[in-house]
C-alpha cells in the first residue's frame, strides 16, 4: 500500500505538466485547485450477537484538481484526483477470537483496507486522472469518475470517496434539458486502492462484469418541476429503468417539495437463465423457497417512493412512503464479488446512515424534522432527526420488520481563521428481524477545506 502513498504528489506532478504544455490562457485561468481534509471517527456496535463492534478513526487527504478548456471551437482539459487515507486508530483484528471490536470484515475494512494478518493498514491511497473535450455545450470525459445519477450514485460515507473508471458524455445543447450517456468498467471502493469489476450485492466468486451502461434525461419544464428519466444496465445482471418527478410549491408562508421516484429492474444475460445464476450471477434478497425455487437469484423488483417537505422559517418536516414489490431486493451497481467489497449508495429516499430498506417486499414509512438554527441567531448550526420503520419483509420464516432512528447535529465555523471548517456528529439506531441486525452506530467528522487555485 505504501507504494501509492505518493499519489497525491503524483496528481499534482500530472497536472502541473499538463499545464505548463498549454498555450491558451483558459487552460489555466479557469482552472481550480483544492485540498479537502477530512478526520473520521467511526463506531458501529452490534449490539445482539458475538459479532465485535467496528471502531476506526483516521485521517483523509482528497486534492482535486480541476483544469479550464483549452480555446478553439473544440477544447481540451484534464482533471486530477489524489486521496490518502491515514489510520490514526485501526480498531484491532479482523477474524481474531475475544476482540472486543475489529476493523471490518477480512479483506477490507470500514475506513481501511486489511493487511494480510487482518489488521488495518497504516495508509492507503489512489490516484485517479480524467481527460475531458468541449464541444459547444456538451462535455466528454474519460478516466476517473463520479457520478452522481437516479441509476448510479458514488458513495461518499467514509474516510474517502468510492470512484469509478469509464466515459461519460453530458450534453446542455436545448435548453432545460441536460443528457447524459456512459459505460462504467471499474470501481473503486472506499475503503480500497484496488480498481474492481463490477456486480450486485449477492453475487458469487468470479461472477462480475466489466460493463454498466447508463443515460438519460433531466427536463426542468419550469423553474418549479423536473422530469427525469434514466436507464441502467450491468451487463450479465440487470437491466433498470427510473422514472423521478420533483416539484416545488409555494404554500402559504412556506414551500412544499414533492419527490416522486419509480423503478423498474429486471434480468439480464447470464442472472437471466438458471445456468448463468448457478454460476454466481445471482442478486441478494429473500425468495419463498430458497434455493429450491428455479428462480432463486434472478432480479425482480418495481420499487417506488413518495417524500414530501414542508419548509418554514428555518423549519423543514417531511414524510413519505416507499413500496418495494418483486421477488429481490432493490438492485443497483456494487464493485466486485468479494466480501467487504460493499459500500454501494442506493437512490432512494430510505437510504440512510445505516440500511437502506430495500428488502424484497418491504413497506416502508418515513418521518424527519430538521431545523437551522440560523433563524434564532446561530447561523451554520443544524439538527436532524429522522425515522424509519419497515415491514411485510419477504423470507422463509414469513414477514419480517425493523426500523431506523437517525439524529445528526452539524457546526460550521463561520468566521475567523478557520471558516468554513465543519462539526458533524452523526447518531443512529436500528433493529431489525433481518439477521439480527441490532446496531448502534456514532460517526464524528471534522472537514476542512483550503482552496488552492
Amino acid at each position: 500500500m505504501r507504494k501509492t502513498s505518493l499519489a497525491v504528489a503524483v496528481a499534482a506532478s500530472t497536472l502541473g505538466l499538463s499545464l505548463s504544455s498549454a498555450v491558451h490562457a483558459a487552460f489555466i485561468e479557469d482552472s481550480k485547485a483544492k485540498l479537502d481534509l477530512r478526520n473520521y471517527y467511526f463506531n458501529n456496535d452490534v449490539r445482539d450477537t458475538n459479532t465485535a463492534s467496528n471502531k476506526e478513526w483516521g485521517q483523509a487527504f482528497q486534492l482535486n484538481l480541476q483544469s479550464g478548456f483549452t480555446e478553439g471551437t473544440v477544447g481540451f482539459g484534464v482533471d486530477a484526483l489524489g486521496l490518502v487515507g491515514v489510520r490514526l486508530d485501526g480498531g484491532g483484528r479482523a477474524g481474531k477470537a475475544g476482540q472486543s471490536r475489529t476493523p471490518g470484515s477480512a479483506g477490507n475494512g470500514t475506513l481501511f483496507p486489511v493487511d494480510s494478518d487482518n489488521n488495518a493498514v497504516d495508509e492507503f491511497s489512489s490516484l485517479g486522472l480524467t481527460g475531458k473535450v468541449r464541444y459547444s455545450k456538451t462535455i466528454a470525459q474519460i478516466g476517473t469518475l463520479q457520478p452522481k445519477l437516479p441509476v448510479v450514485t458514488f458513495n461518499d460515507g467514509r474516510l474517502i470517496p468510492q470512484t469509478f473508471e469509464g466515459a461519460q458524455i453530458t450534453s446542455n445543447e436545448i435548453d432545460n434539458l441536460t443528457l447524459i450517456a456512459g459505460q462504467l468498467e471499474h470501481a473503486k471502493g472506499r475503503a480500497s486502492s484496488n480498481s474492481e469489476s463490477l456486480a450486485i450485492a449477492g453475487a458469487g466468486a468470479g461472477a462480475d462484469s466489466n460493463k454498466f451502461y447508463y443515460g438519460g434525461a433531466d427536463y426542468k419544464i419550469n423553474k418549479d418541476l423536473l422530469a427525469q428519466y434514466y436507464y441502467g444496465n450491468l451487463d450479465d445482471f440487470y437491466k433498470q429503468h427510473f422514472l423521478g418527478l420533483t416539484h416545488t410549491l409555494a404554500l402559504g408562508a412556506g414551500s412544499l417539495k414533492s419527490d416522486l421516484r419509480y423503478f423498474d429492474t429486471s434480468s439480464d444475460g447470464n442472472n437471466g437463465s438458471a445456468a448463468g445464476r448457478a454460476d454466481g450471477y445471482i442478486g441478494s434478497g429473500f425468495w419463498n423457497g430458497g434455493r429450491a425455487n428455479p428462480d432463486f437469484g434472478e432480479v425482480d423488483n418495481r420499487t417506488w417512493s413518495a417524500f414530501f417537505t414542508y419548509s418554514l422559517e428555518g423549519h423543514a418536516l417531511s414524510a413519505g412512503y416507499q413500496q418495494v414489490s418483486g421477488d429481490s431486493n432493490f438492485i443497483q451497481l456494487n464493485q466486485g464479488s468479494i466480501p467487504g467489497q460493499g459500500g454501494a449508495t442506493t437512490y432512494l429516499i430510505t437510504d440512510r446512515q445505516i440500511s437502506n430498506f430495500g428488502r424484497a417486499g418491504e413497506r416502508t414509512w418515513i418521518t424527519q424534522y430538521g431545523y437551522d438554527f440560523g433563524k434564532v441567531g446561530v447561523p451554520g448550526l443544524t439538527a436532524n432527526v429522522l425515522y424509519m420503520k419497515g415491514d411485510n419483509i419477504k423470507s422463509a420464516t414469513g414477514d419480517l420488520k425493523e426500523w431506523e432512528r437517525d439524529l445528526t447535529v452539524s457546526y460550521v465555523l463561520q468566521e475567523g481563521t478557520l471558516k468554513g471548517m465543519g462539526f458533524a456528529w452523526r447518531n443512529a439506531s436500528m433493529r431489525s428481524e433481518v439477521a439480527s441486525s441490532d446496531i448502534d452506530q456514532n460517526r464524528l467528522i471534522v472537514s476542512y477545506s483550503i482552496p488552492l487555485l
